[in-house]
């Protein structure tokens, strides 16, 4: 997998229910663009406030939806081993590619290992660590080398933290460039990480410009690339306010976009102020003259 692989949104209907018919729609739009593969049940797509049935039901659709023609990853991060690892035997169950979870740095290496160990007995063929921490350096290289080096499955990193770019470079030196390493959090860093040769990137919205910029760079196009991305670079900074920000607003996109019939998050801090929702509605006719300009028209 390199490219791009959105963090699929999950949908709501207009009274918080479970709105499988718009995810189906997300997920043919997500083939549509030409992405890479995709992420379900992650940050993004507010898997804290999913039942275990619901996420069971989301992978059946993308299971049934998908056939197969991108990869799929599925997050089983859980407060509870127990559930990380049931979801992962549900995962394979359902043919995803991988699963990703998150490894928190105070947990000891030794318990990380062992639930990687168990998932990794009835899991997929993938593992992907979430090395998530918006506010500091994240998982220490020793822990990371120190689960490569034990885990066969463990073959992508999701690299979540301050300083990135530089972390990108070290683990891809440390493992001699078998780790395989993807950028997330909407890889505001998106140019700098593929001069860096990072592998795949995992954004949220904005697919067909996402991957038209991947493409550009590979093709050796790369002025254009940055200048696409330039005009990206507004739409991100406002949507990465913070997580629950960045969830309303793509979802106000995904309505925008006829995928969804409703924003609706349960998370009830996920709301704009009336400041907010100008700014919004400027960045949603932003991405409309893009997509005029490089693909298709919001109507």
């Amino acid at each position: 997998m390199k490219g791009i692989l959105p963090s699929l949104n999950t949908p709501f209907s207009k009274k918080g229910d479970l709105d499988l018919k718009s995810l189906e729609k997300l997920v043919k739009h997500t083939i549509r663009s030409g992405c890479s593969g995709m992420l379900g049940l992650a940050v993004a797509g507010e898997h804290k406030l999913l039942s275990f049935q619901e996420k069971i039901a989301f992978i059946e659709l993308v299971k049934y939806t998908n056939k197969e023609r991108i990869p799929f990853i599925v997050s089983v991060s859980d407060l509870q081993n127990e559930d990380s690892i049931k979801l992962s035997k549900i995962a394979k169950k359902n043919n995803a590619t991988g699963i990703n979870i998150q490894i928190n740095q105070n947990t000891s290496t030794a318990d990380n290992l062992k639930l990687l160990k168990e998932i990794a007995k009835v899991g997929p063929e993938i593992i992907m660590v979430q090395d998530l921490d918006w506010l500091g350096t994240g998982l220490s290289q020793k822990k990371i080398l120190k689960l490569f080096d034990e885990i066969n499955k463990f073959k992508w990193l999701k690299i979540e933290t301050q300083n990135a770019g530089k972390k990108y470079t070290k683990i891809k030196k440390i493992t001699k460039n078998k780790l395989h390493v993807c950028g997330g959090w909407a890889v505001t860093q998106l140019i700098d990480a593929l001069n860096r040769g990072v592998d795949a990137f995992i954004p949220t919205g904005l697919e067909f410009l996402y991957v038209k910029v991947y493409n550009l760079y590979n093709n050796g196009q790369v002025n254009e690339a940055r200048n696409l991305f330039n005009e990206i670079l507004p739409i991100i900074n406002f949507s990465n306010q913070n997580i629950d920000i960045s969830i309303k607003f793509f979802k106000k996109v995904r309505v925008k976009e006829r995928i969804f019939s409703s924003n609706f998050c349960r998370n009830k801090e996920a709301k704009f102020d009336k400041f907010q929702h100008k700014e919004a509605n400027k960045m949603l006719n932003l991405i409309n003259k893009l997509n005029q300009k490089y693909f298709y028209l919001f109507e």
